[in-house]
């Protein structure tokens, strides 16, 4: 047997001993033999071949490494590098360059190279895309200015609208839900005695909605000028617009024409809102006026006159329905019975006093609730004989 002894318990130094049995010819032992080396000294024999043995790994390694290097190169890092590289370009760039293709041997490479394609392709037409909706918003924008600018023309802006006149007062007010509402309001002294008075309400939003709007007014100030009474007024518009009303749009209505020295008011309504009268040291009540159809809707609609009396101290309200049918977060409309009561409550005071009140208390109804629908509002006083004096 050969024994590794790398701790002799006597002291000496570690060895390899090596016991062989001598026989002889009959084969029977006759003898040992014994051979006892120092470890060192096949350590030093070793150590050689160890290290030919450790040089050539290596250079297996460096070689195996160098290879895969190459490889890993050539198959992956290059074709990862040309898709960073394209990207960053695209992004600096904005504009579609060549396509990366099959780029690689690798399944997952290749699709990433053809997910930066078709970014690239996306990304441009989404670019393409968004400058044209950019620029028709824009469109749009200006537009909606225009339209603004029209309206605006369109409502009286100066307040006290007669001040050298006392023996009437008027005040109204147009709040667009959007950019341009669909409401408007308008008066004019059709001679010393007589104020015409009009608010309706418009379908639609936006330039028609304006258009349609200032073709009504101008229409209502050009027949009423001529002496025609409301009911004529509104057949005649209703008429003309129904004959270009290729859009389909229409309107609701309300005219009236105060005499001011007797305070006769003569009024016709194409199915908008009721109007509230409030006697002089009185309250705020509903005129349920007979209505008439929309204006725009149907040719040769026949529209009747009605009559109300104004003594001095009594007050109009006309609205749209952008009152009554105000909306809170929690959906509650402020309704017609609402308005009547908030009205009462401000009854004393001056048209303007009246409308700036409601406008108020419709705020504070609404409170961070969206606004659906355009408030408009138009109050007129025949004024009592302290007040002209």
């Amino acid at each position: 047997e050969t024994v590794f002894r790398f701790r002799p318990s006597d002291g000496s130094h570690p060895h390899i001993t090596t016991l062989v049995p001598v026989k002889d010819s009959d084969g029977n032992v006759t003898a040992i033999l014994c051979v006892q080396r120092p470890i060192r000294e096949m350590a030093n024999a070793f150590r050689p071949y160890f290290y030919l043995i450790l040089l050539g790994a290596l250079i297996m390694v460096l070689a195996v490494s160098f290879l895969a290097a190459g490889f890993l190169r050539k198959s992956i890092i290059r074709p990862v590098e040309q898709v960073s590289a394209e990207a960053a370009r695209f992004a600096k760039e904005g504009d579609l360059g060549e396509p990366l293709g099959d780029i690689s041997d690798y399944e997952v490479i290749r699709d990433l190279a053809h997910s930066i394609d078709s970014m690239e392709t996306d990304m441009v037409n989404y670019i393409e895309n968004l400058t044209a909706a950019t620029a028709e918003r824009e469109r749009i924008g200006a537009e909606l200015n225009i339209a603004a600018m029209i309206q605006n023309d369109a409502l009286p802006a100066e307040w006290p609208a007669f001040p050298d006149r006392q023996d009437f007062d008027i005040y109204g007010s147009m709040d667009p839900a959007k950019e341009v509402g669909g409401d408007f309001f308008n008066f004019l002294l059709i001679d010393e005695d007589h104020l015409g008075l009009v608010i309706a309400d418009v379908s639609g939003k936006g330039f028609p909605a304006a258009m349609l709007m200032m073709v009504t007014s101008l229409l209502i100030r050009e027949k009423l000028r001529s002496g025609d009474s409301p009911a004529e007024v509104l057949c005649f518009m209703n008429d003309d617009i129904c004959q270009h009303n290729h859009a389909d749009m229409f309107e609701t209505v309300w005219l009236g024409v105060l005499e001011i020295s007797t305070g006769r008011l003569t009024a016709s309504n194409a199915g908008h809102e009721y109007p509230l009268l409030c006697r002089k040291d009185g309250l705020f009540e509903l005129i349920k006026d007979k209505h008439g159809f929309v204006i725009g809707a149907y040719p040769g609609m026949k529209y009747t006159d009605y009559e109300l009396k104004l003594e001095k101290g009594d007050k109009l309200f006309v609205y749209t329905d952008g009152l009554p049918e105000a909306t809170d977060s929690s959906e509650n409309m402020f309704t017609i019975e609402r308005t009547i009561r908030a009205l009462n409550e401000v009854r004393t005071e001056s048209p303007q006093g009246i409308v700036e009140g409601m406008r108020r208390k419709v705020s504070e109804f609404v409170g961070e609730a969206p606004t659906f629908d355009d408030l408009t509002m138009l109050c007129v006083e025949r004024k009592a004989e302290s007040e002209t004096e």
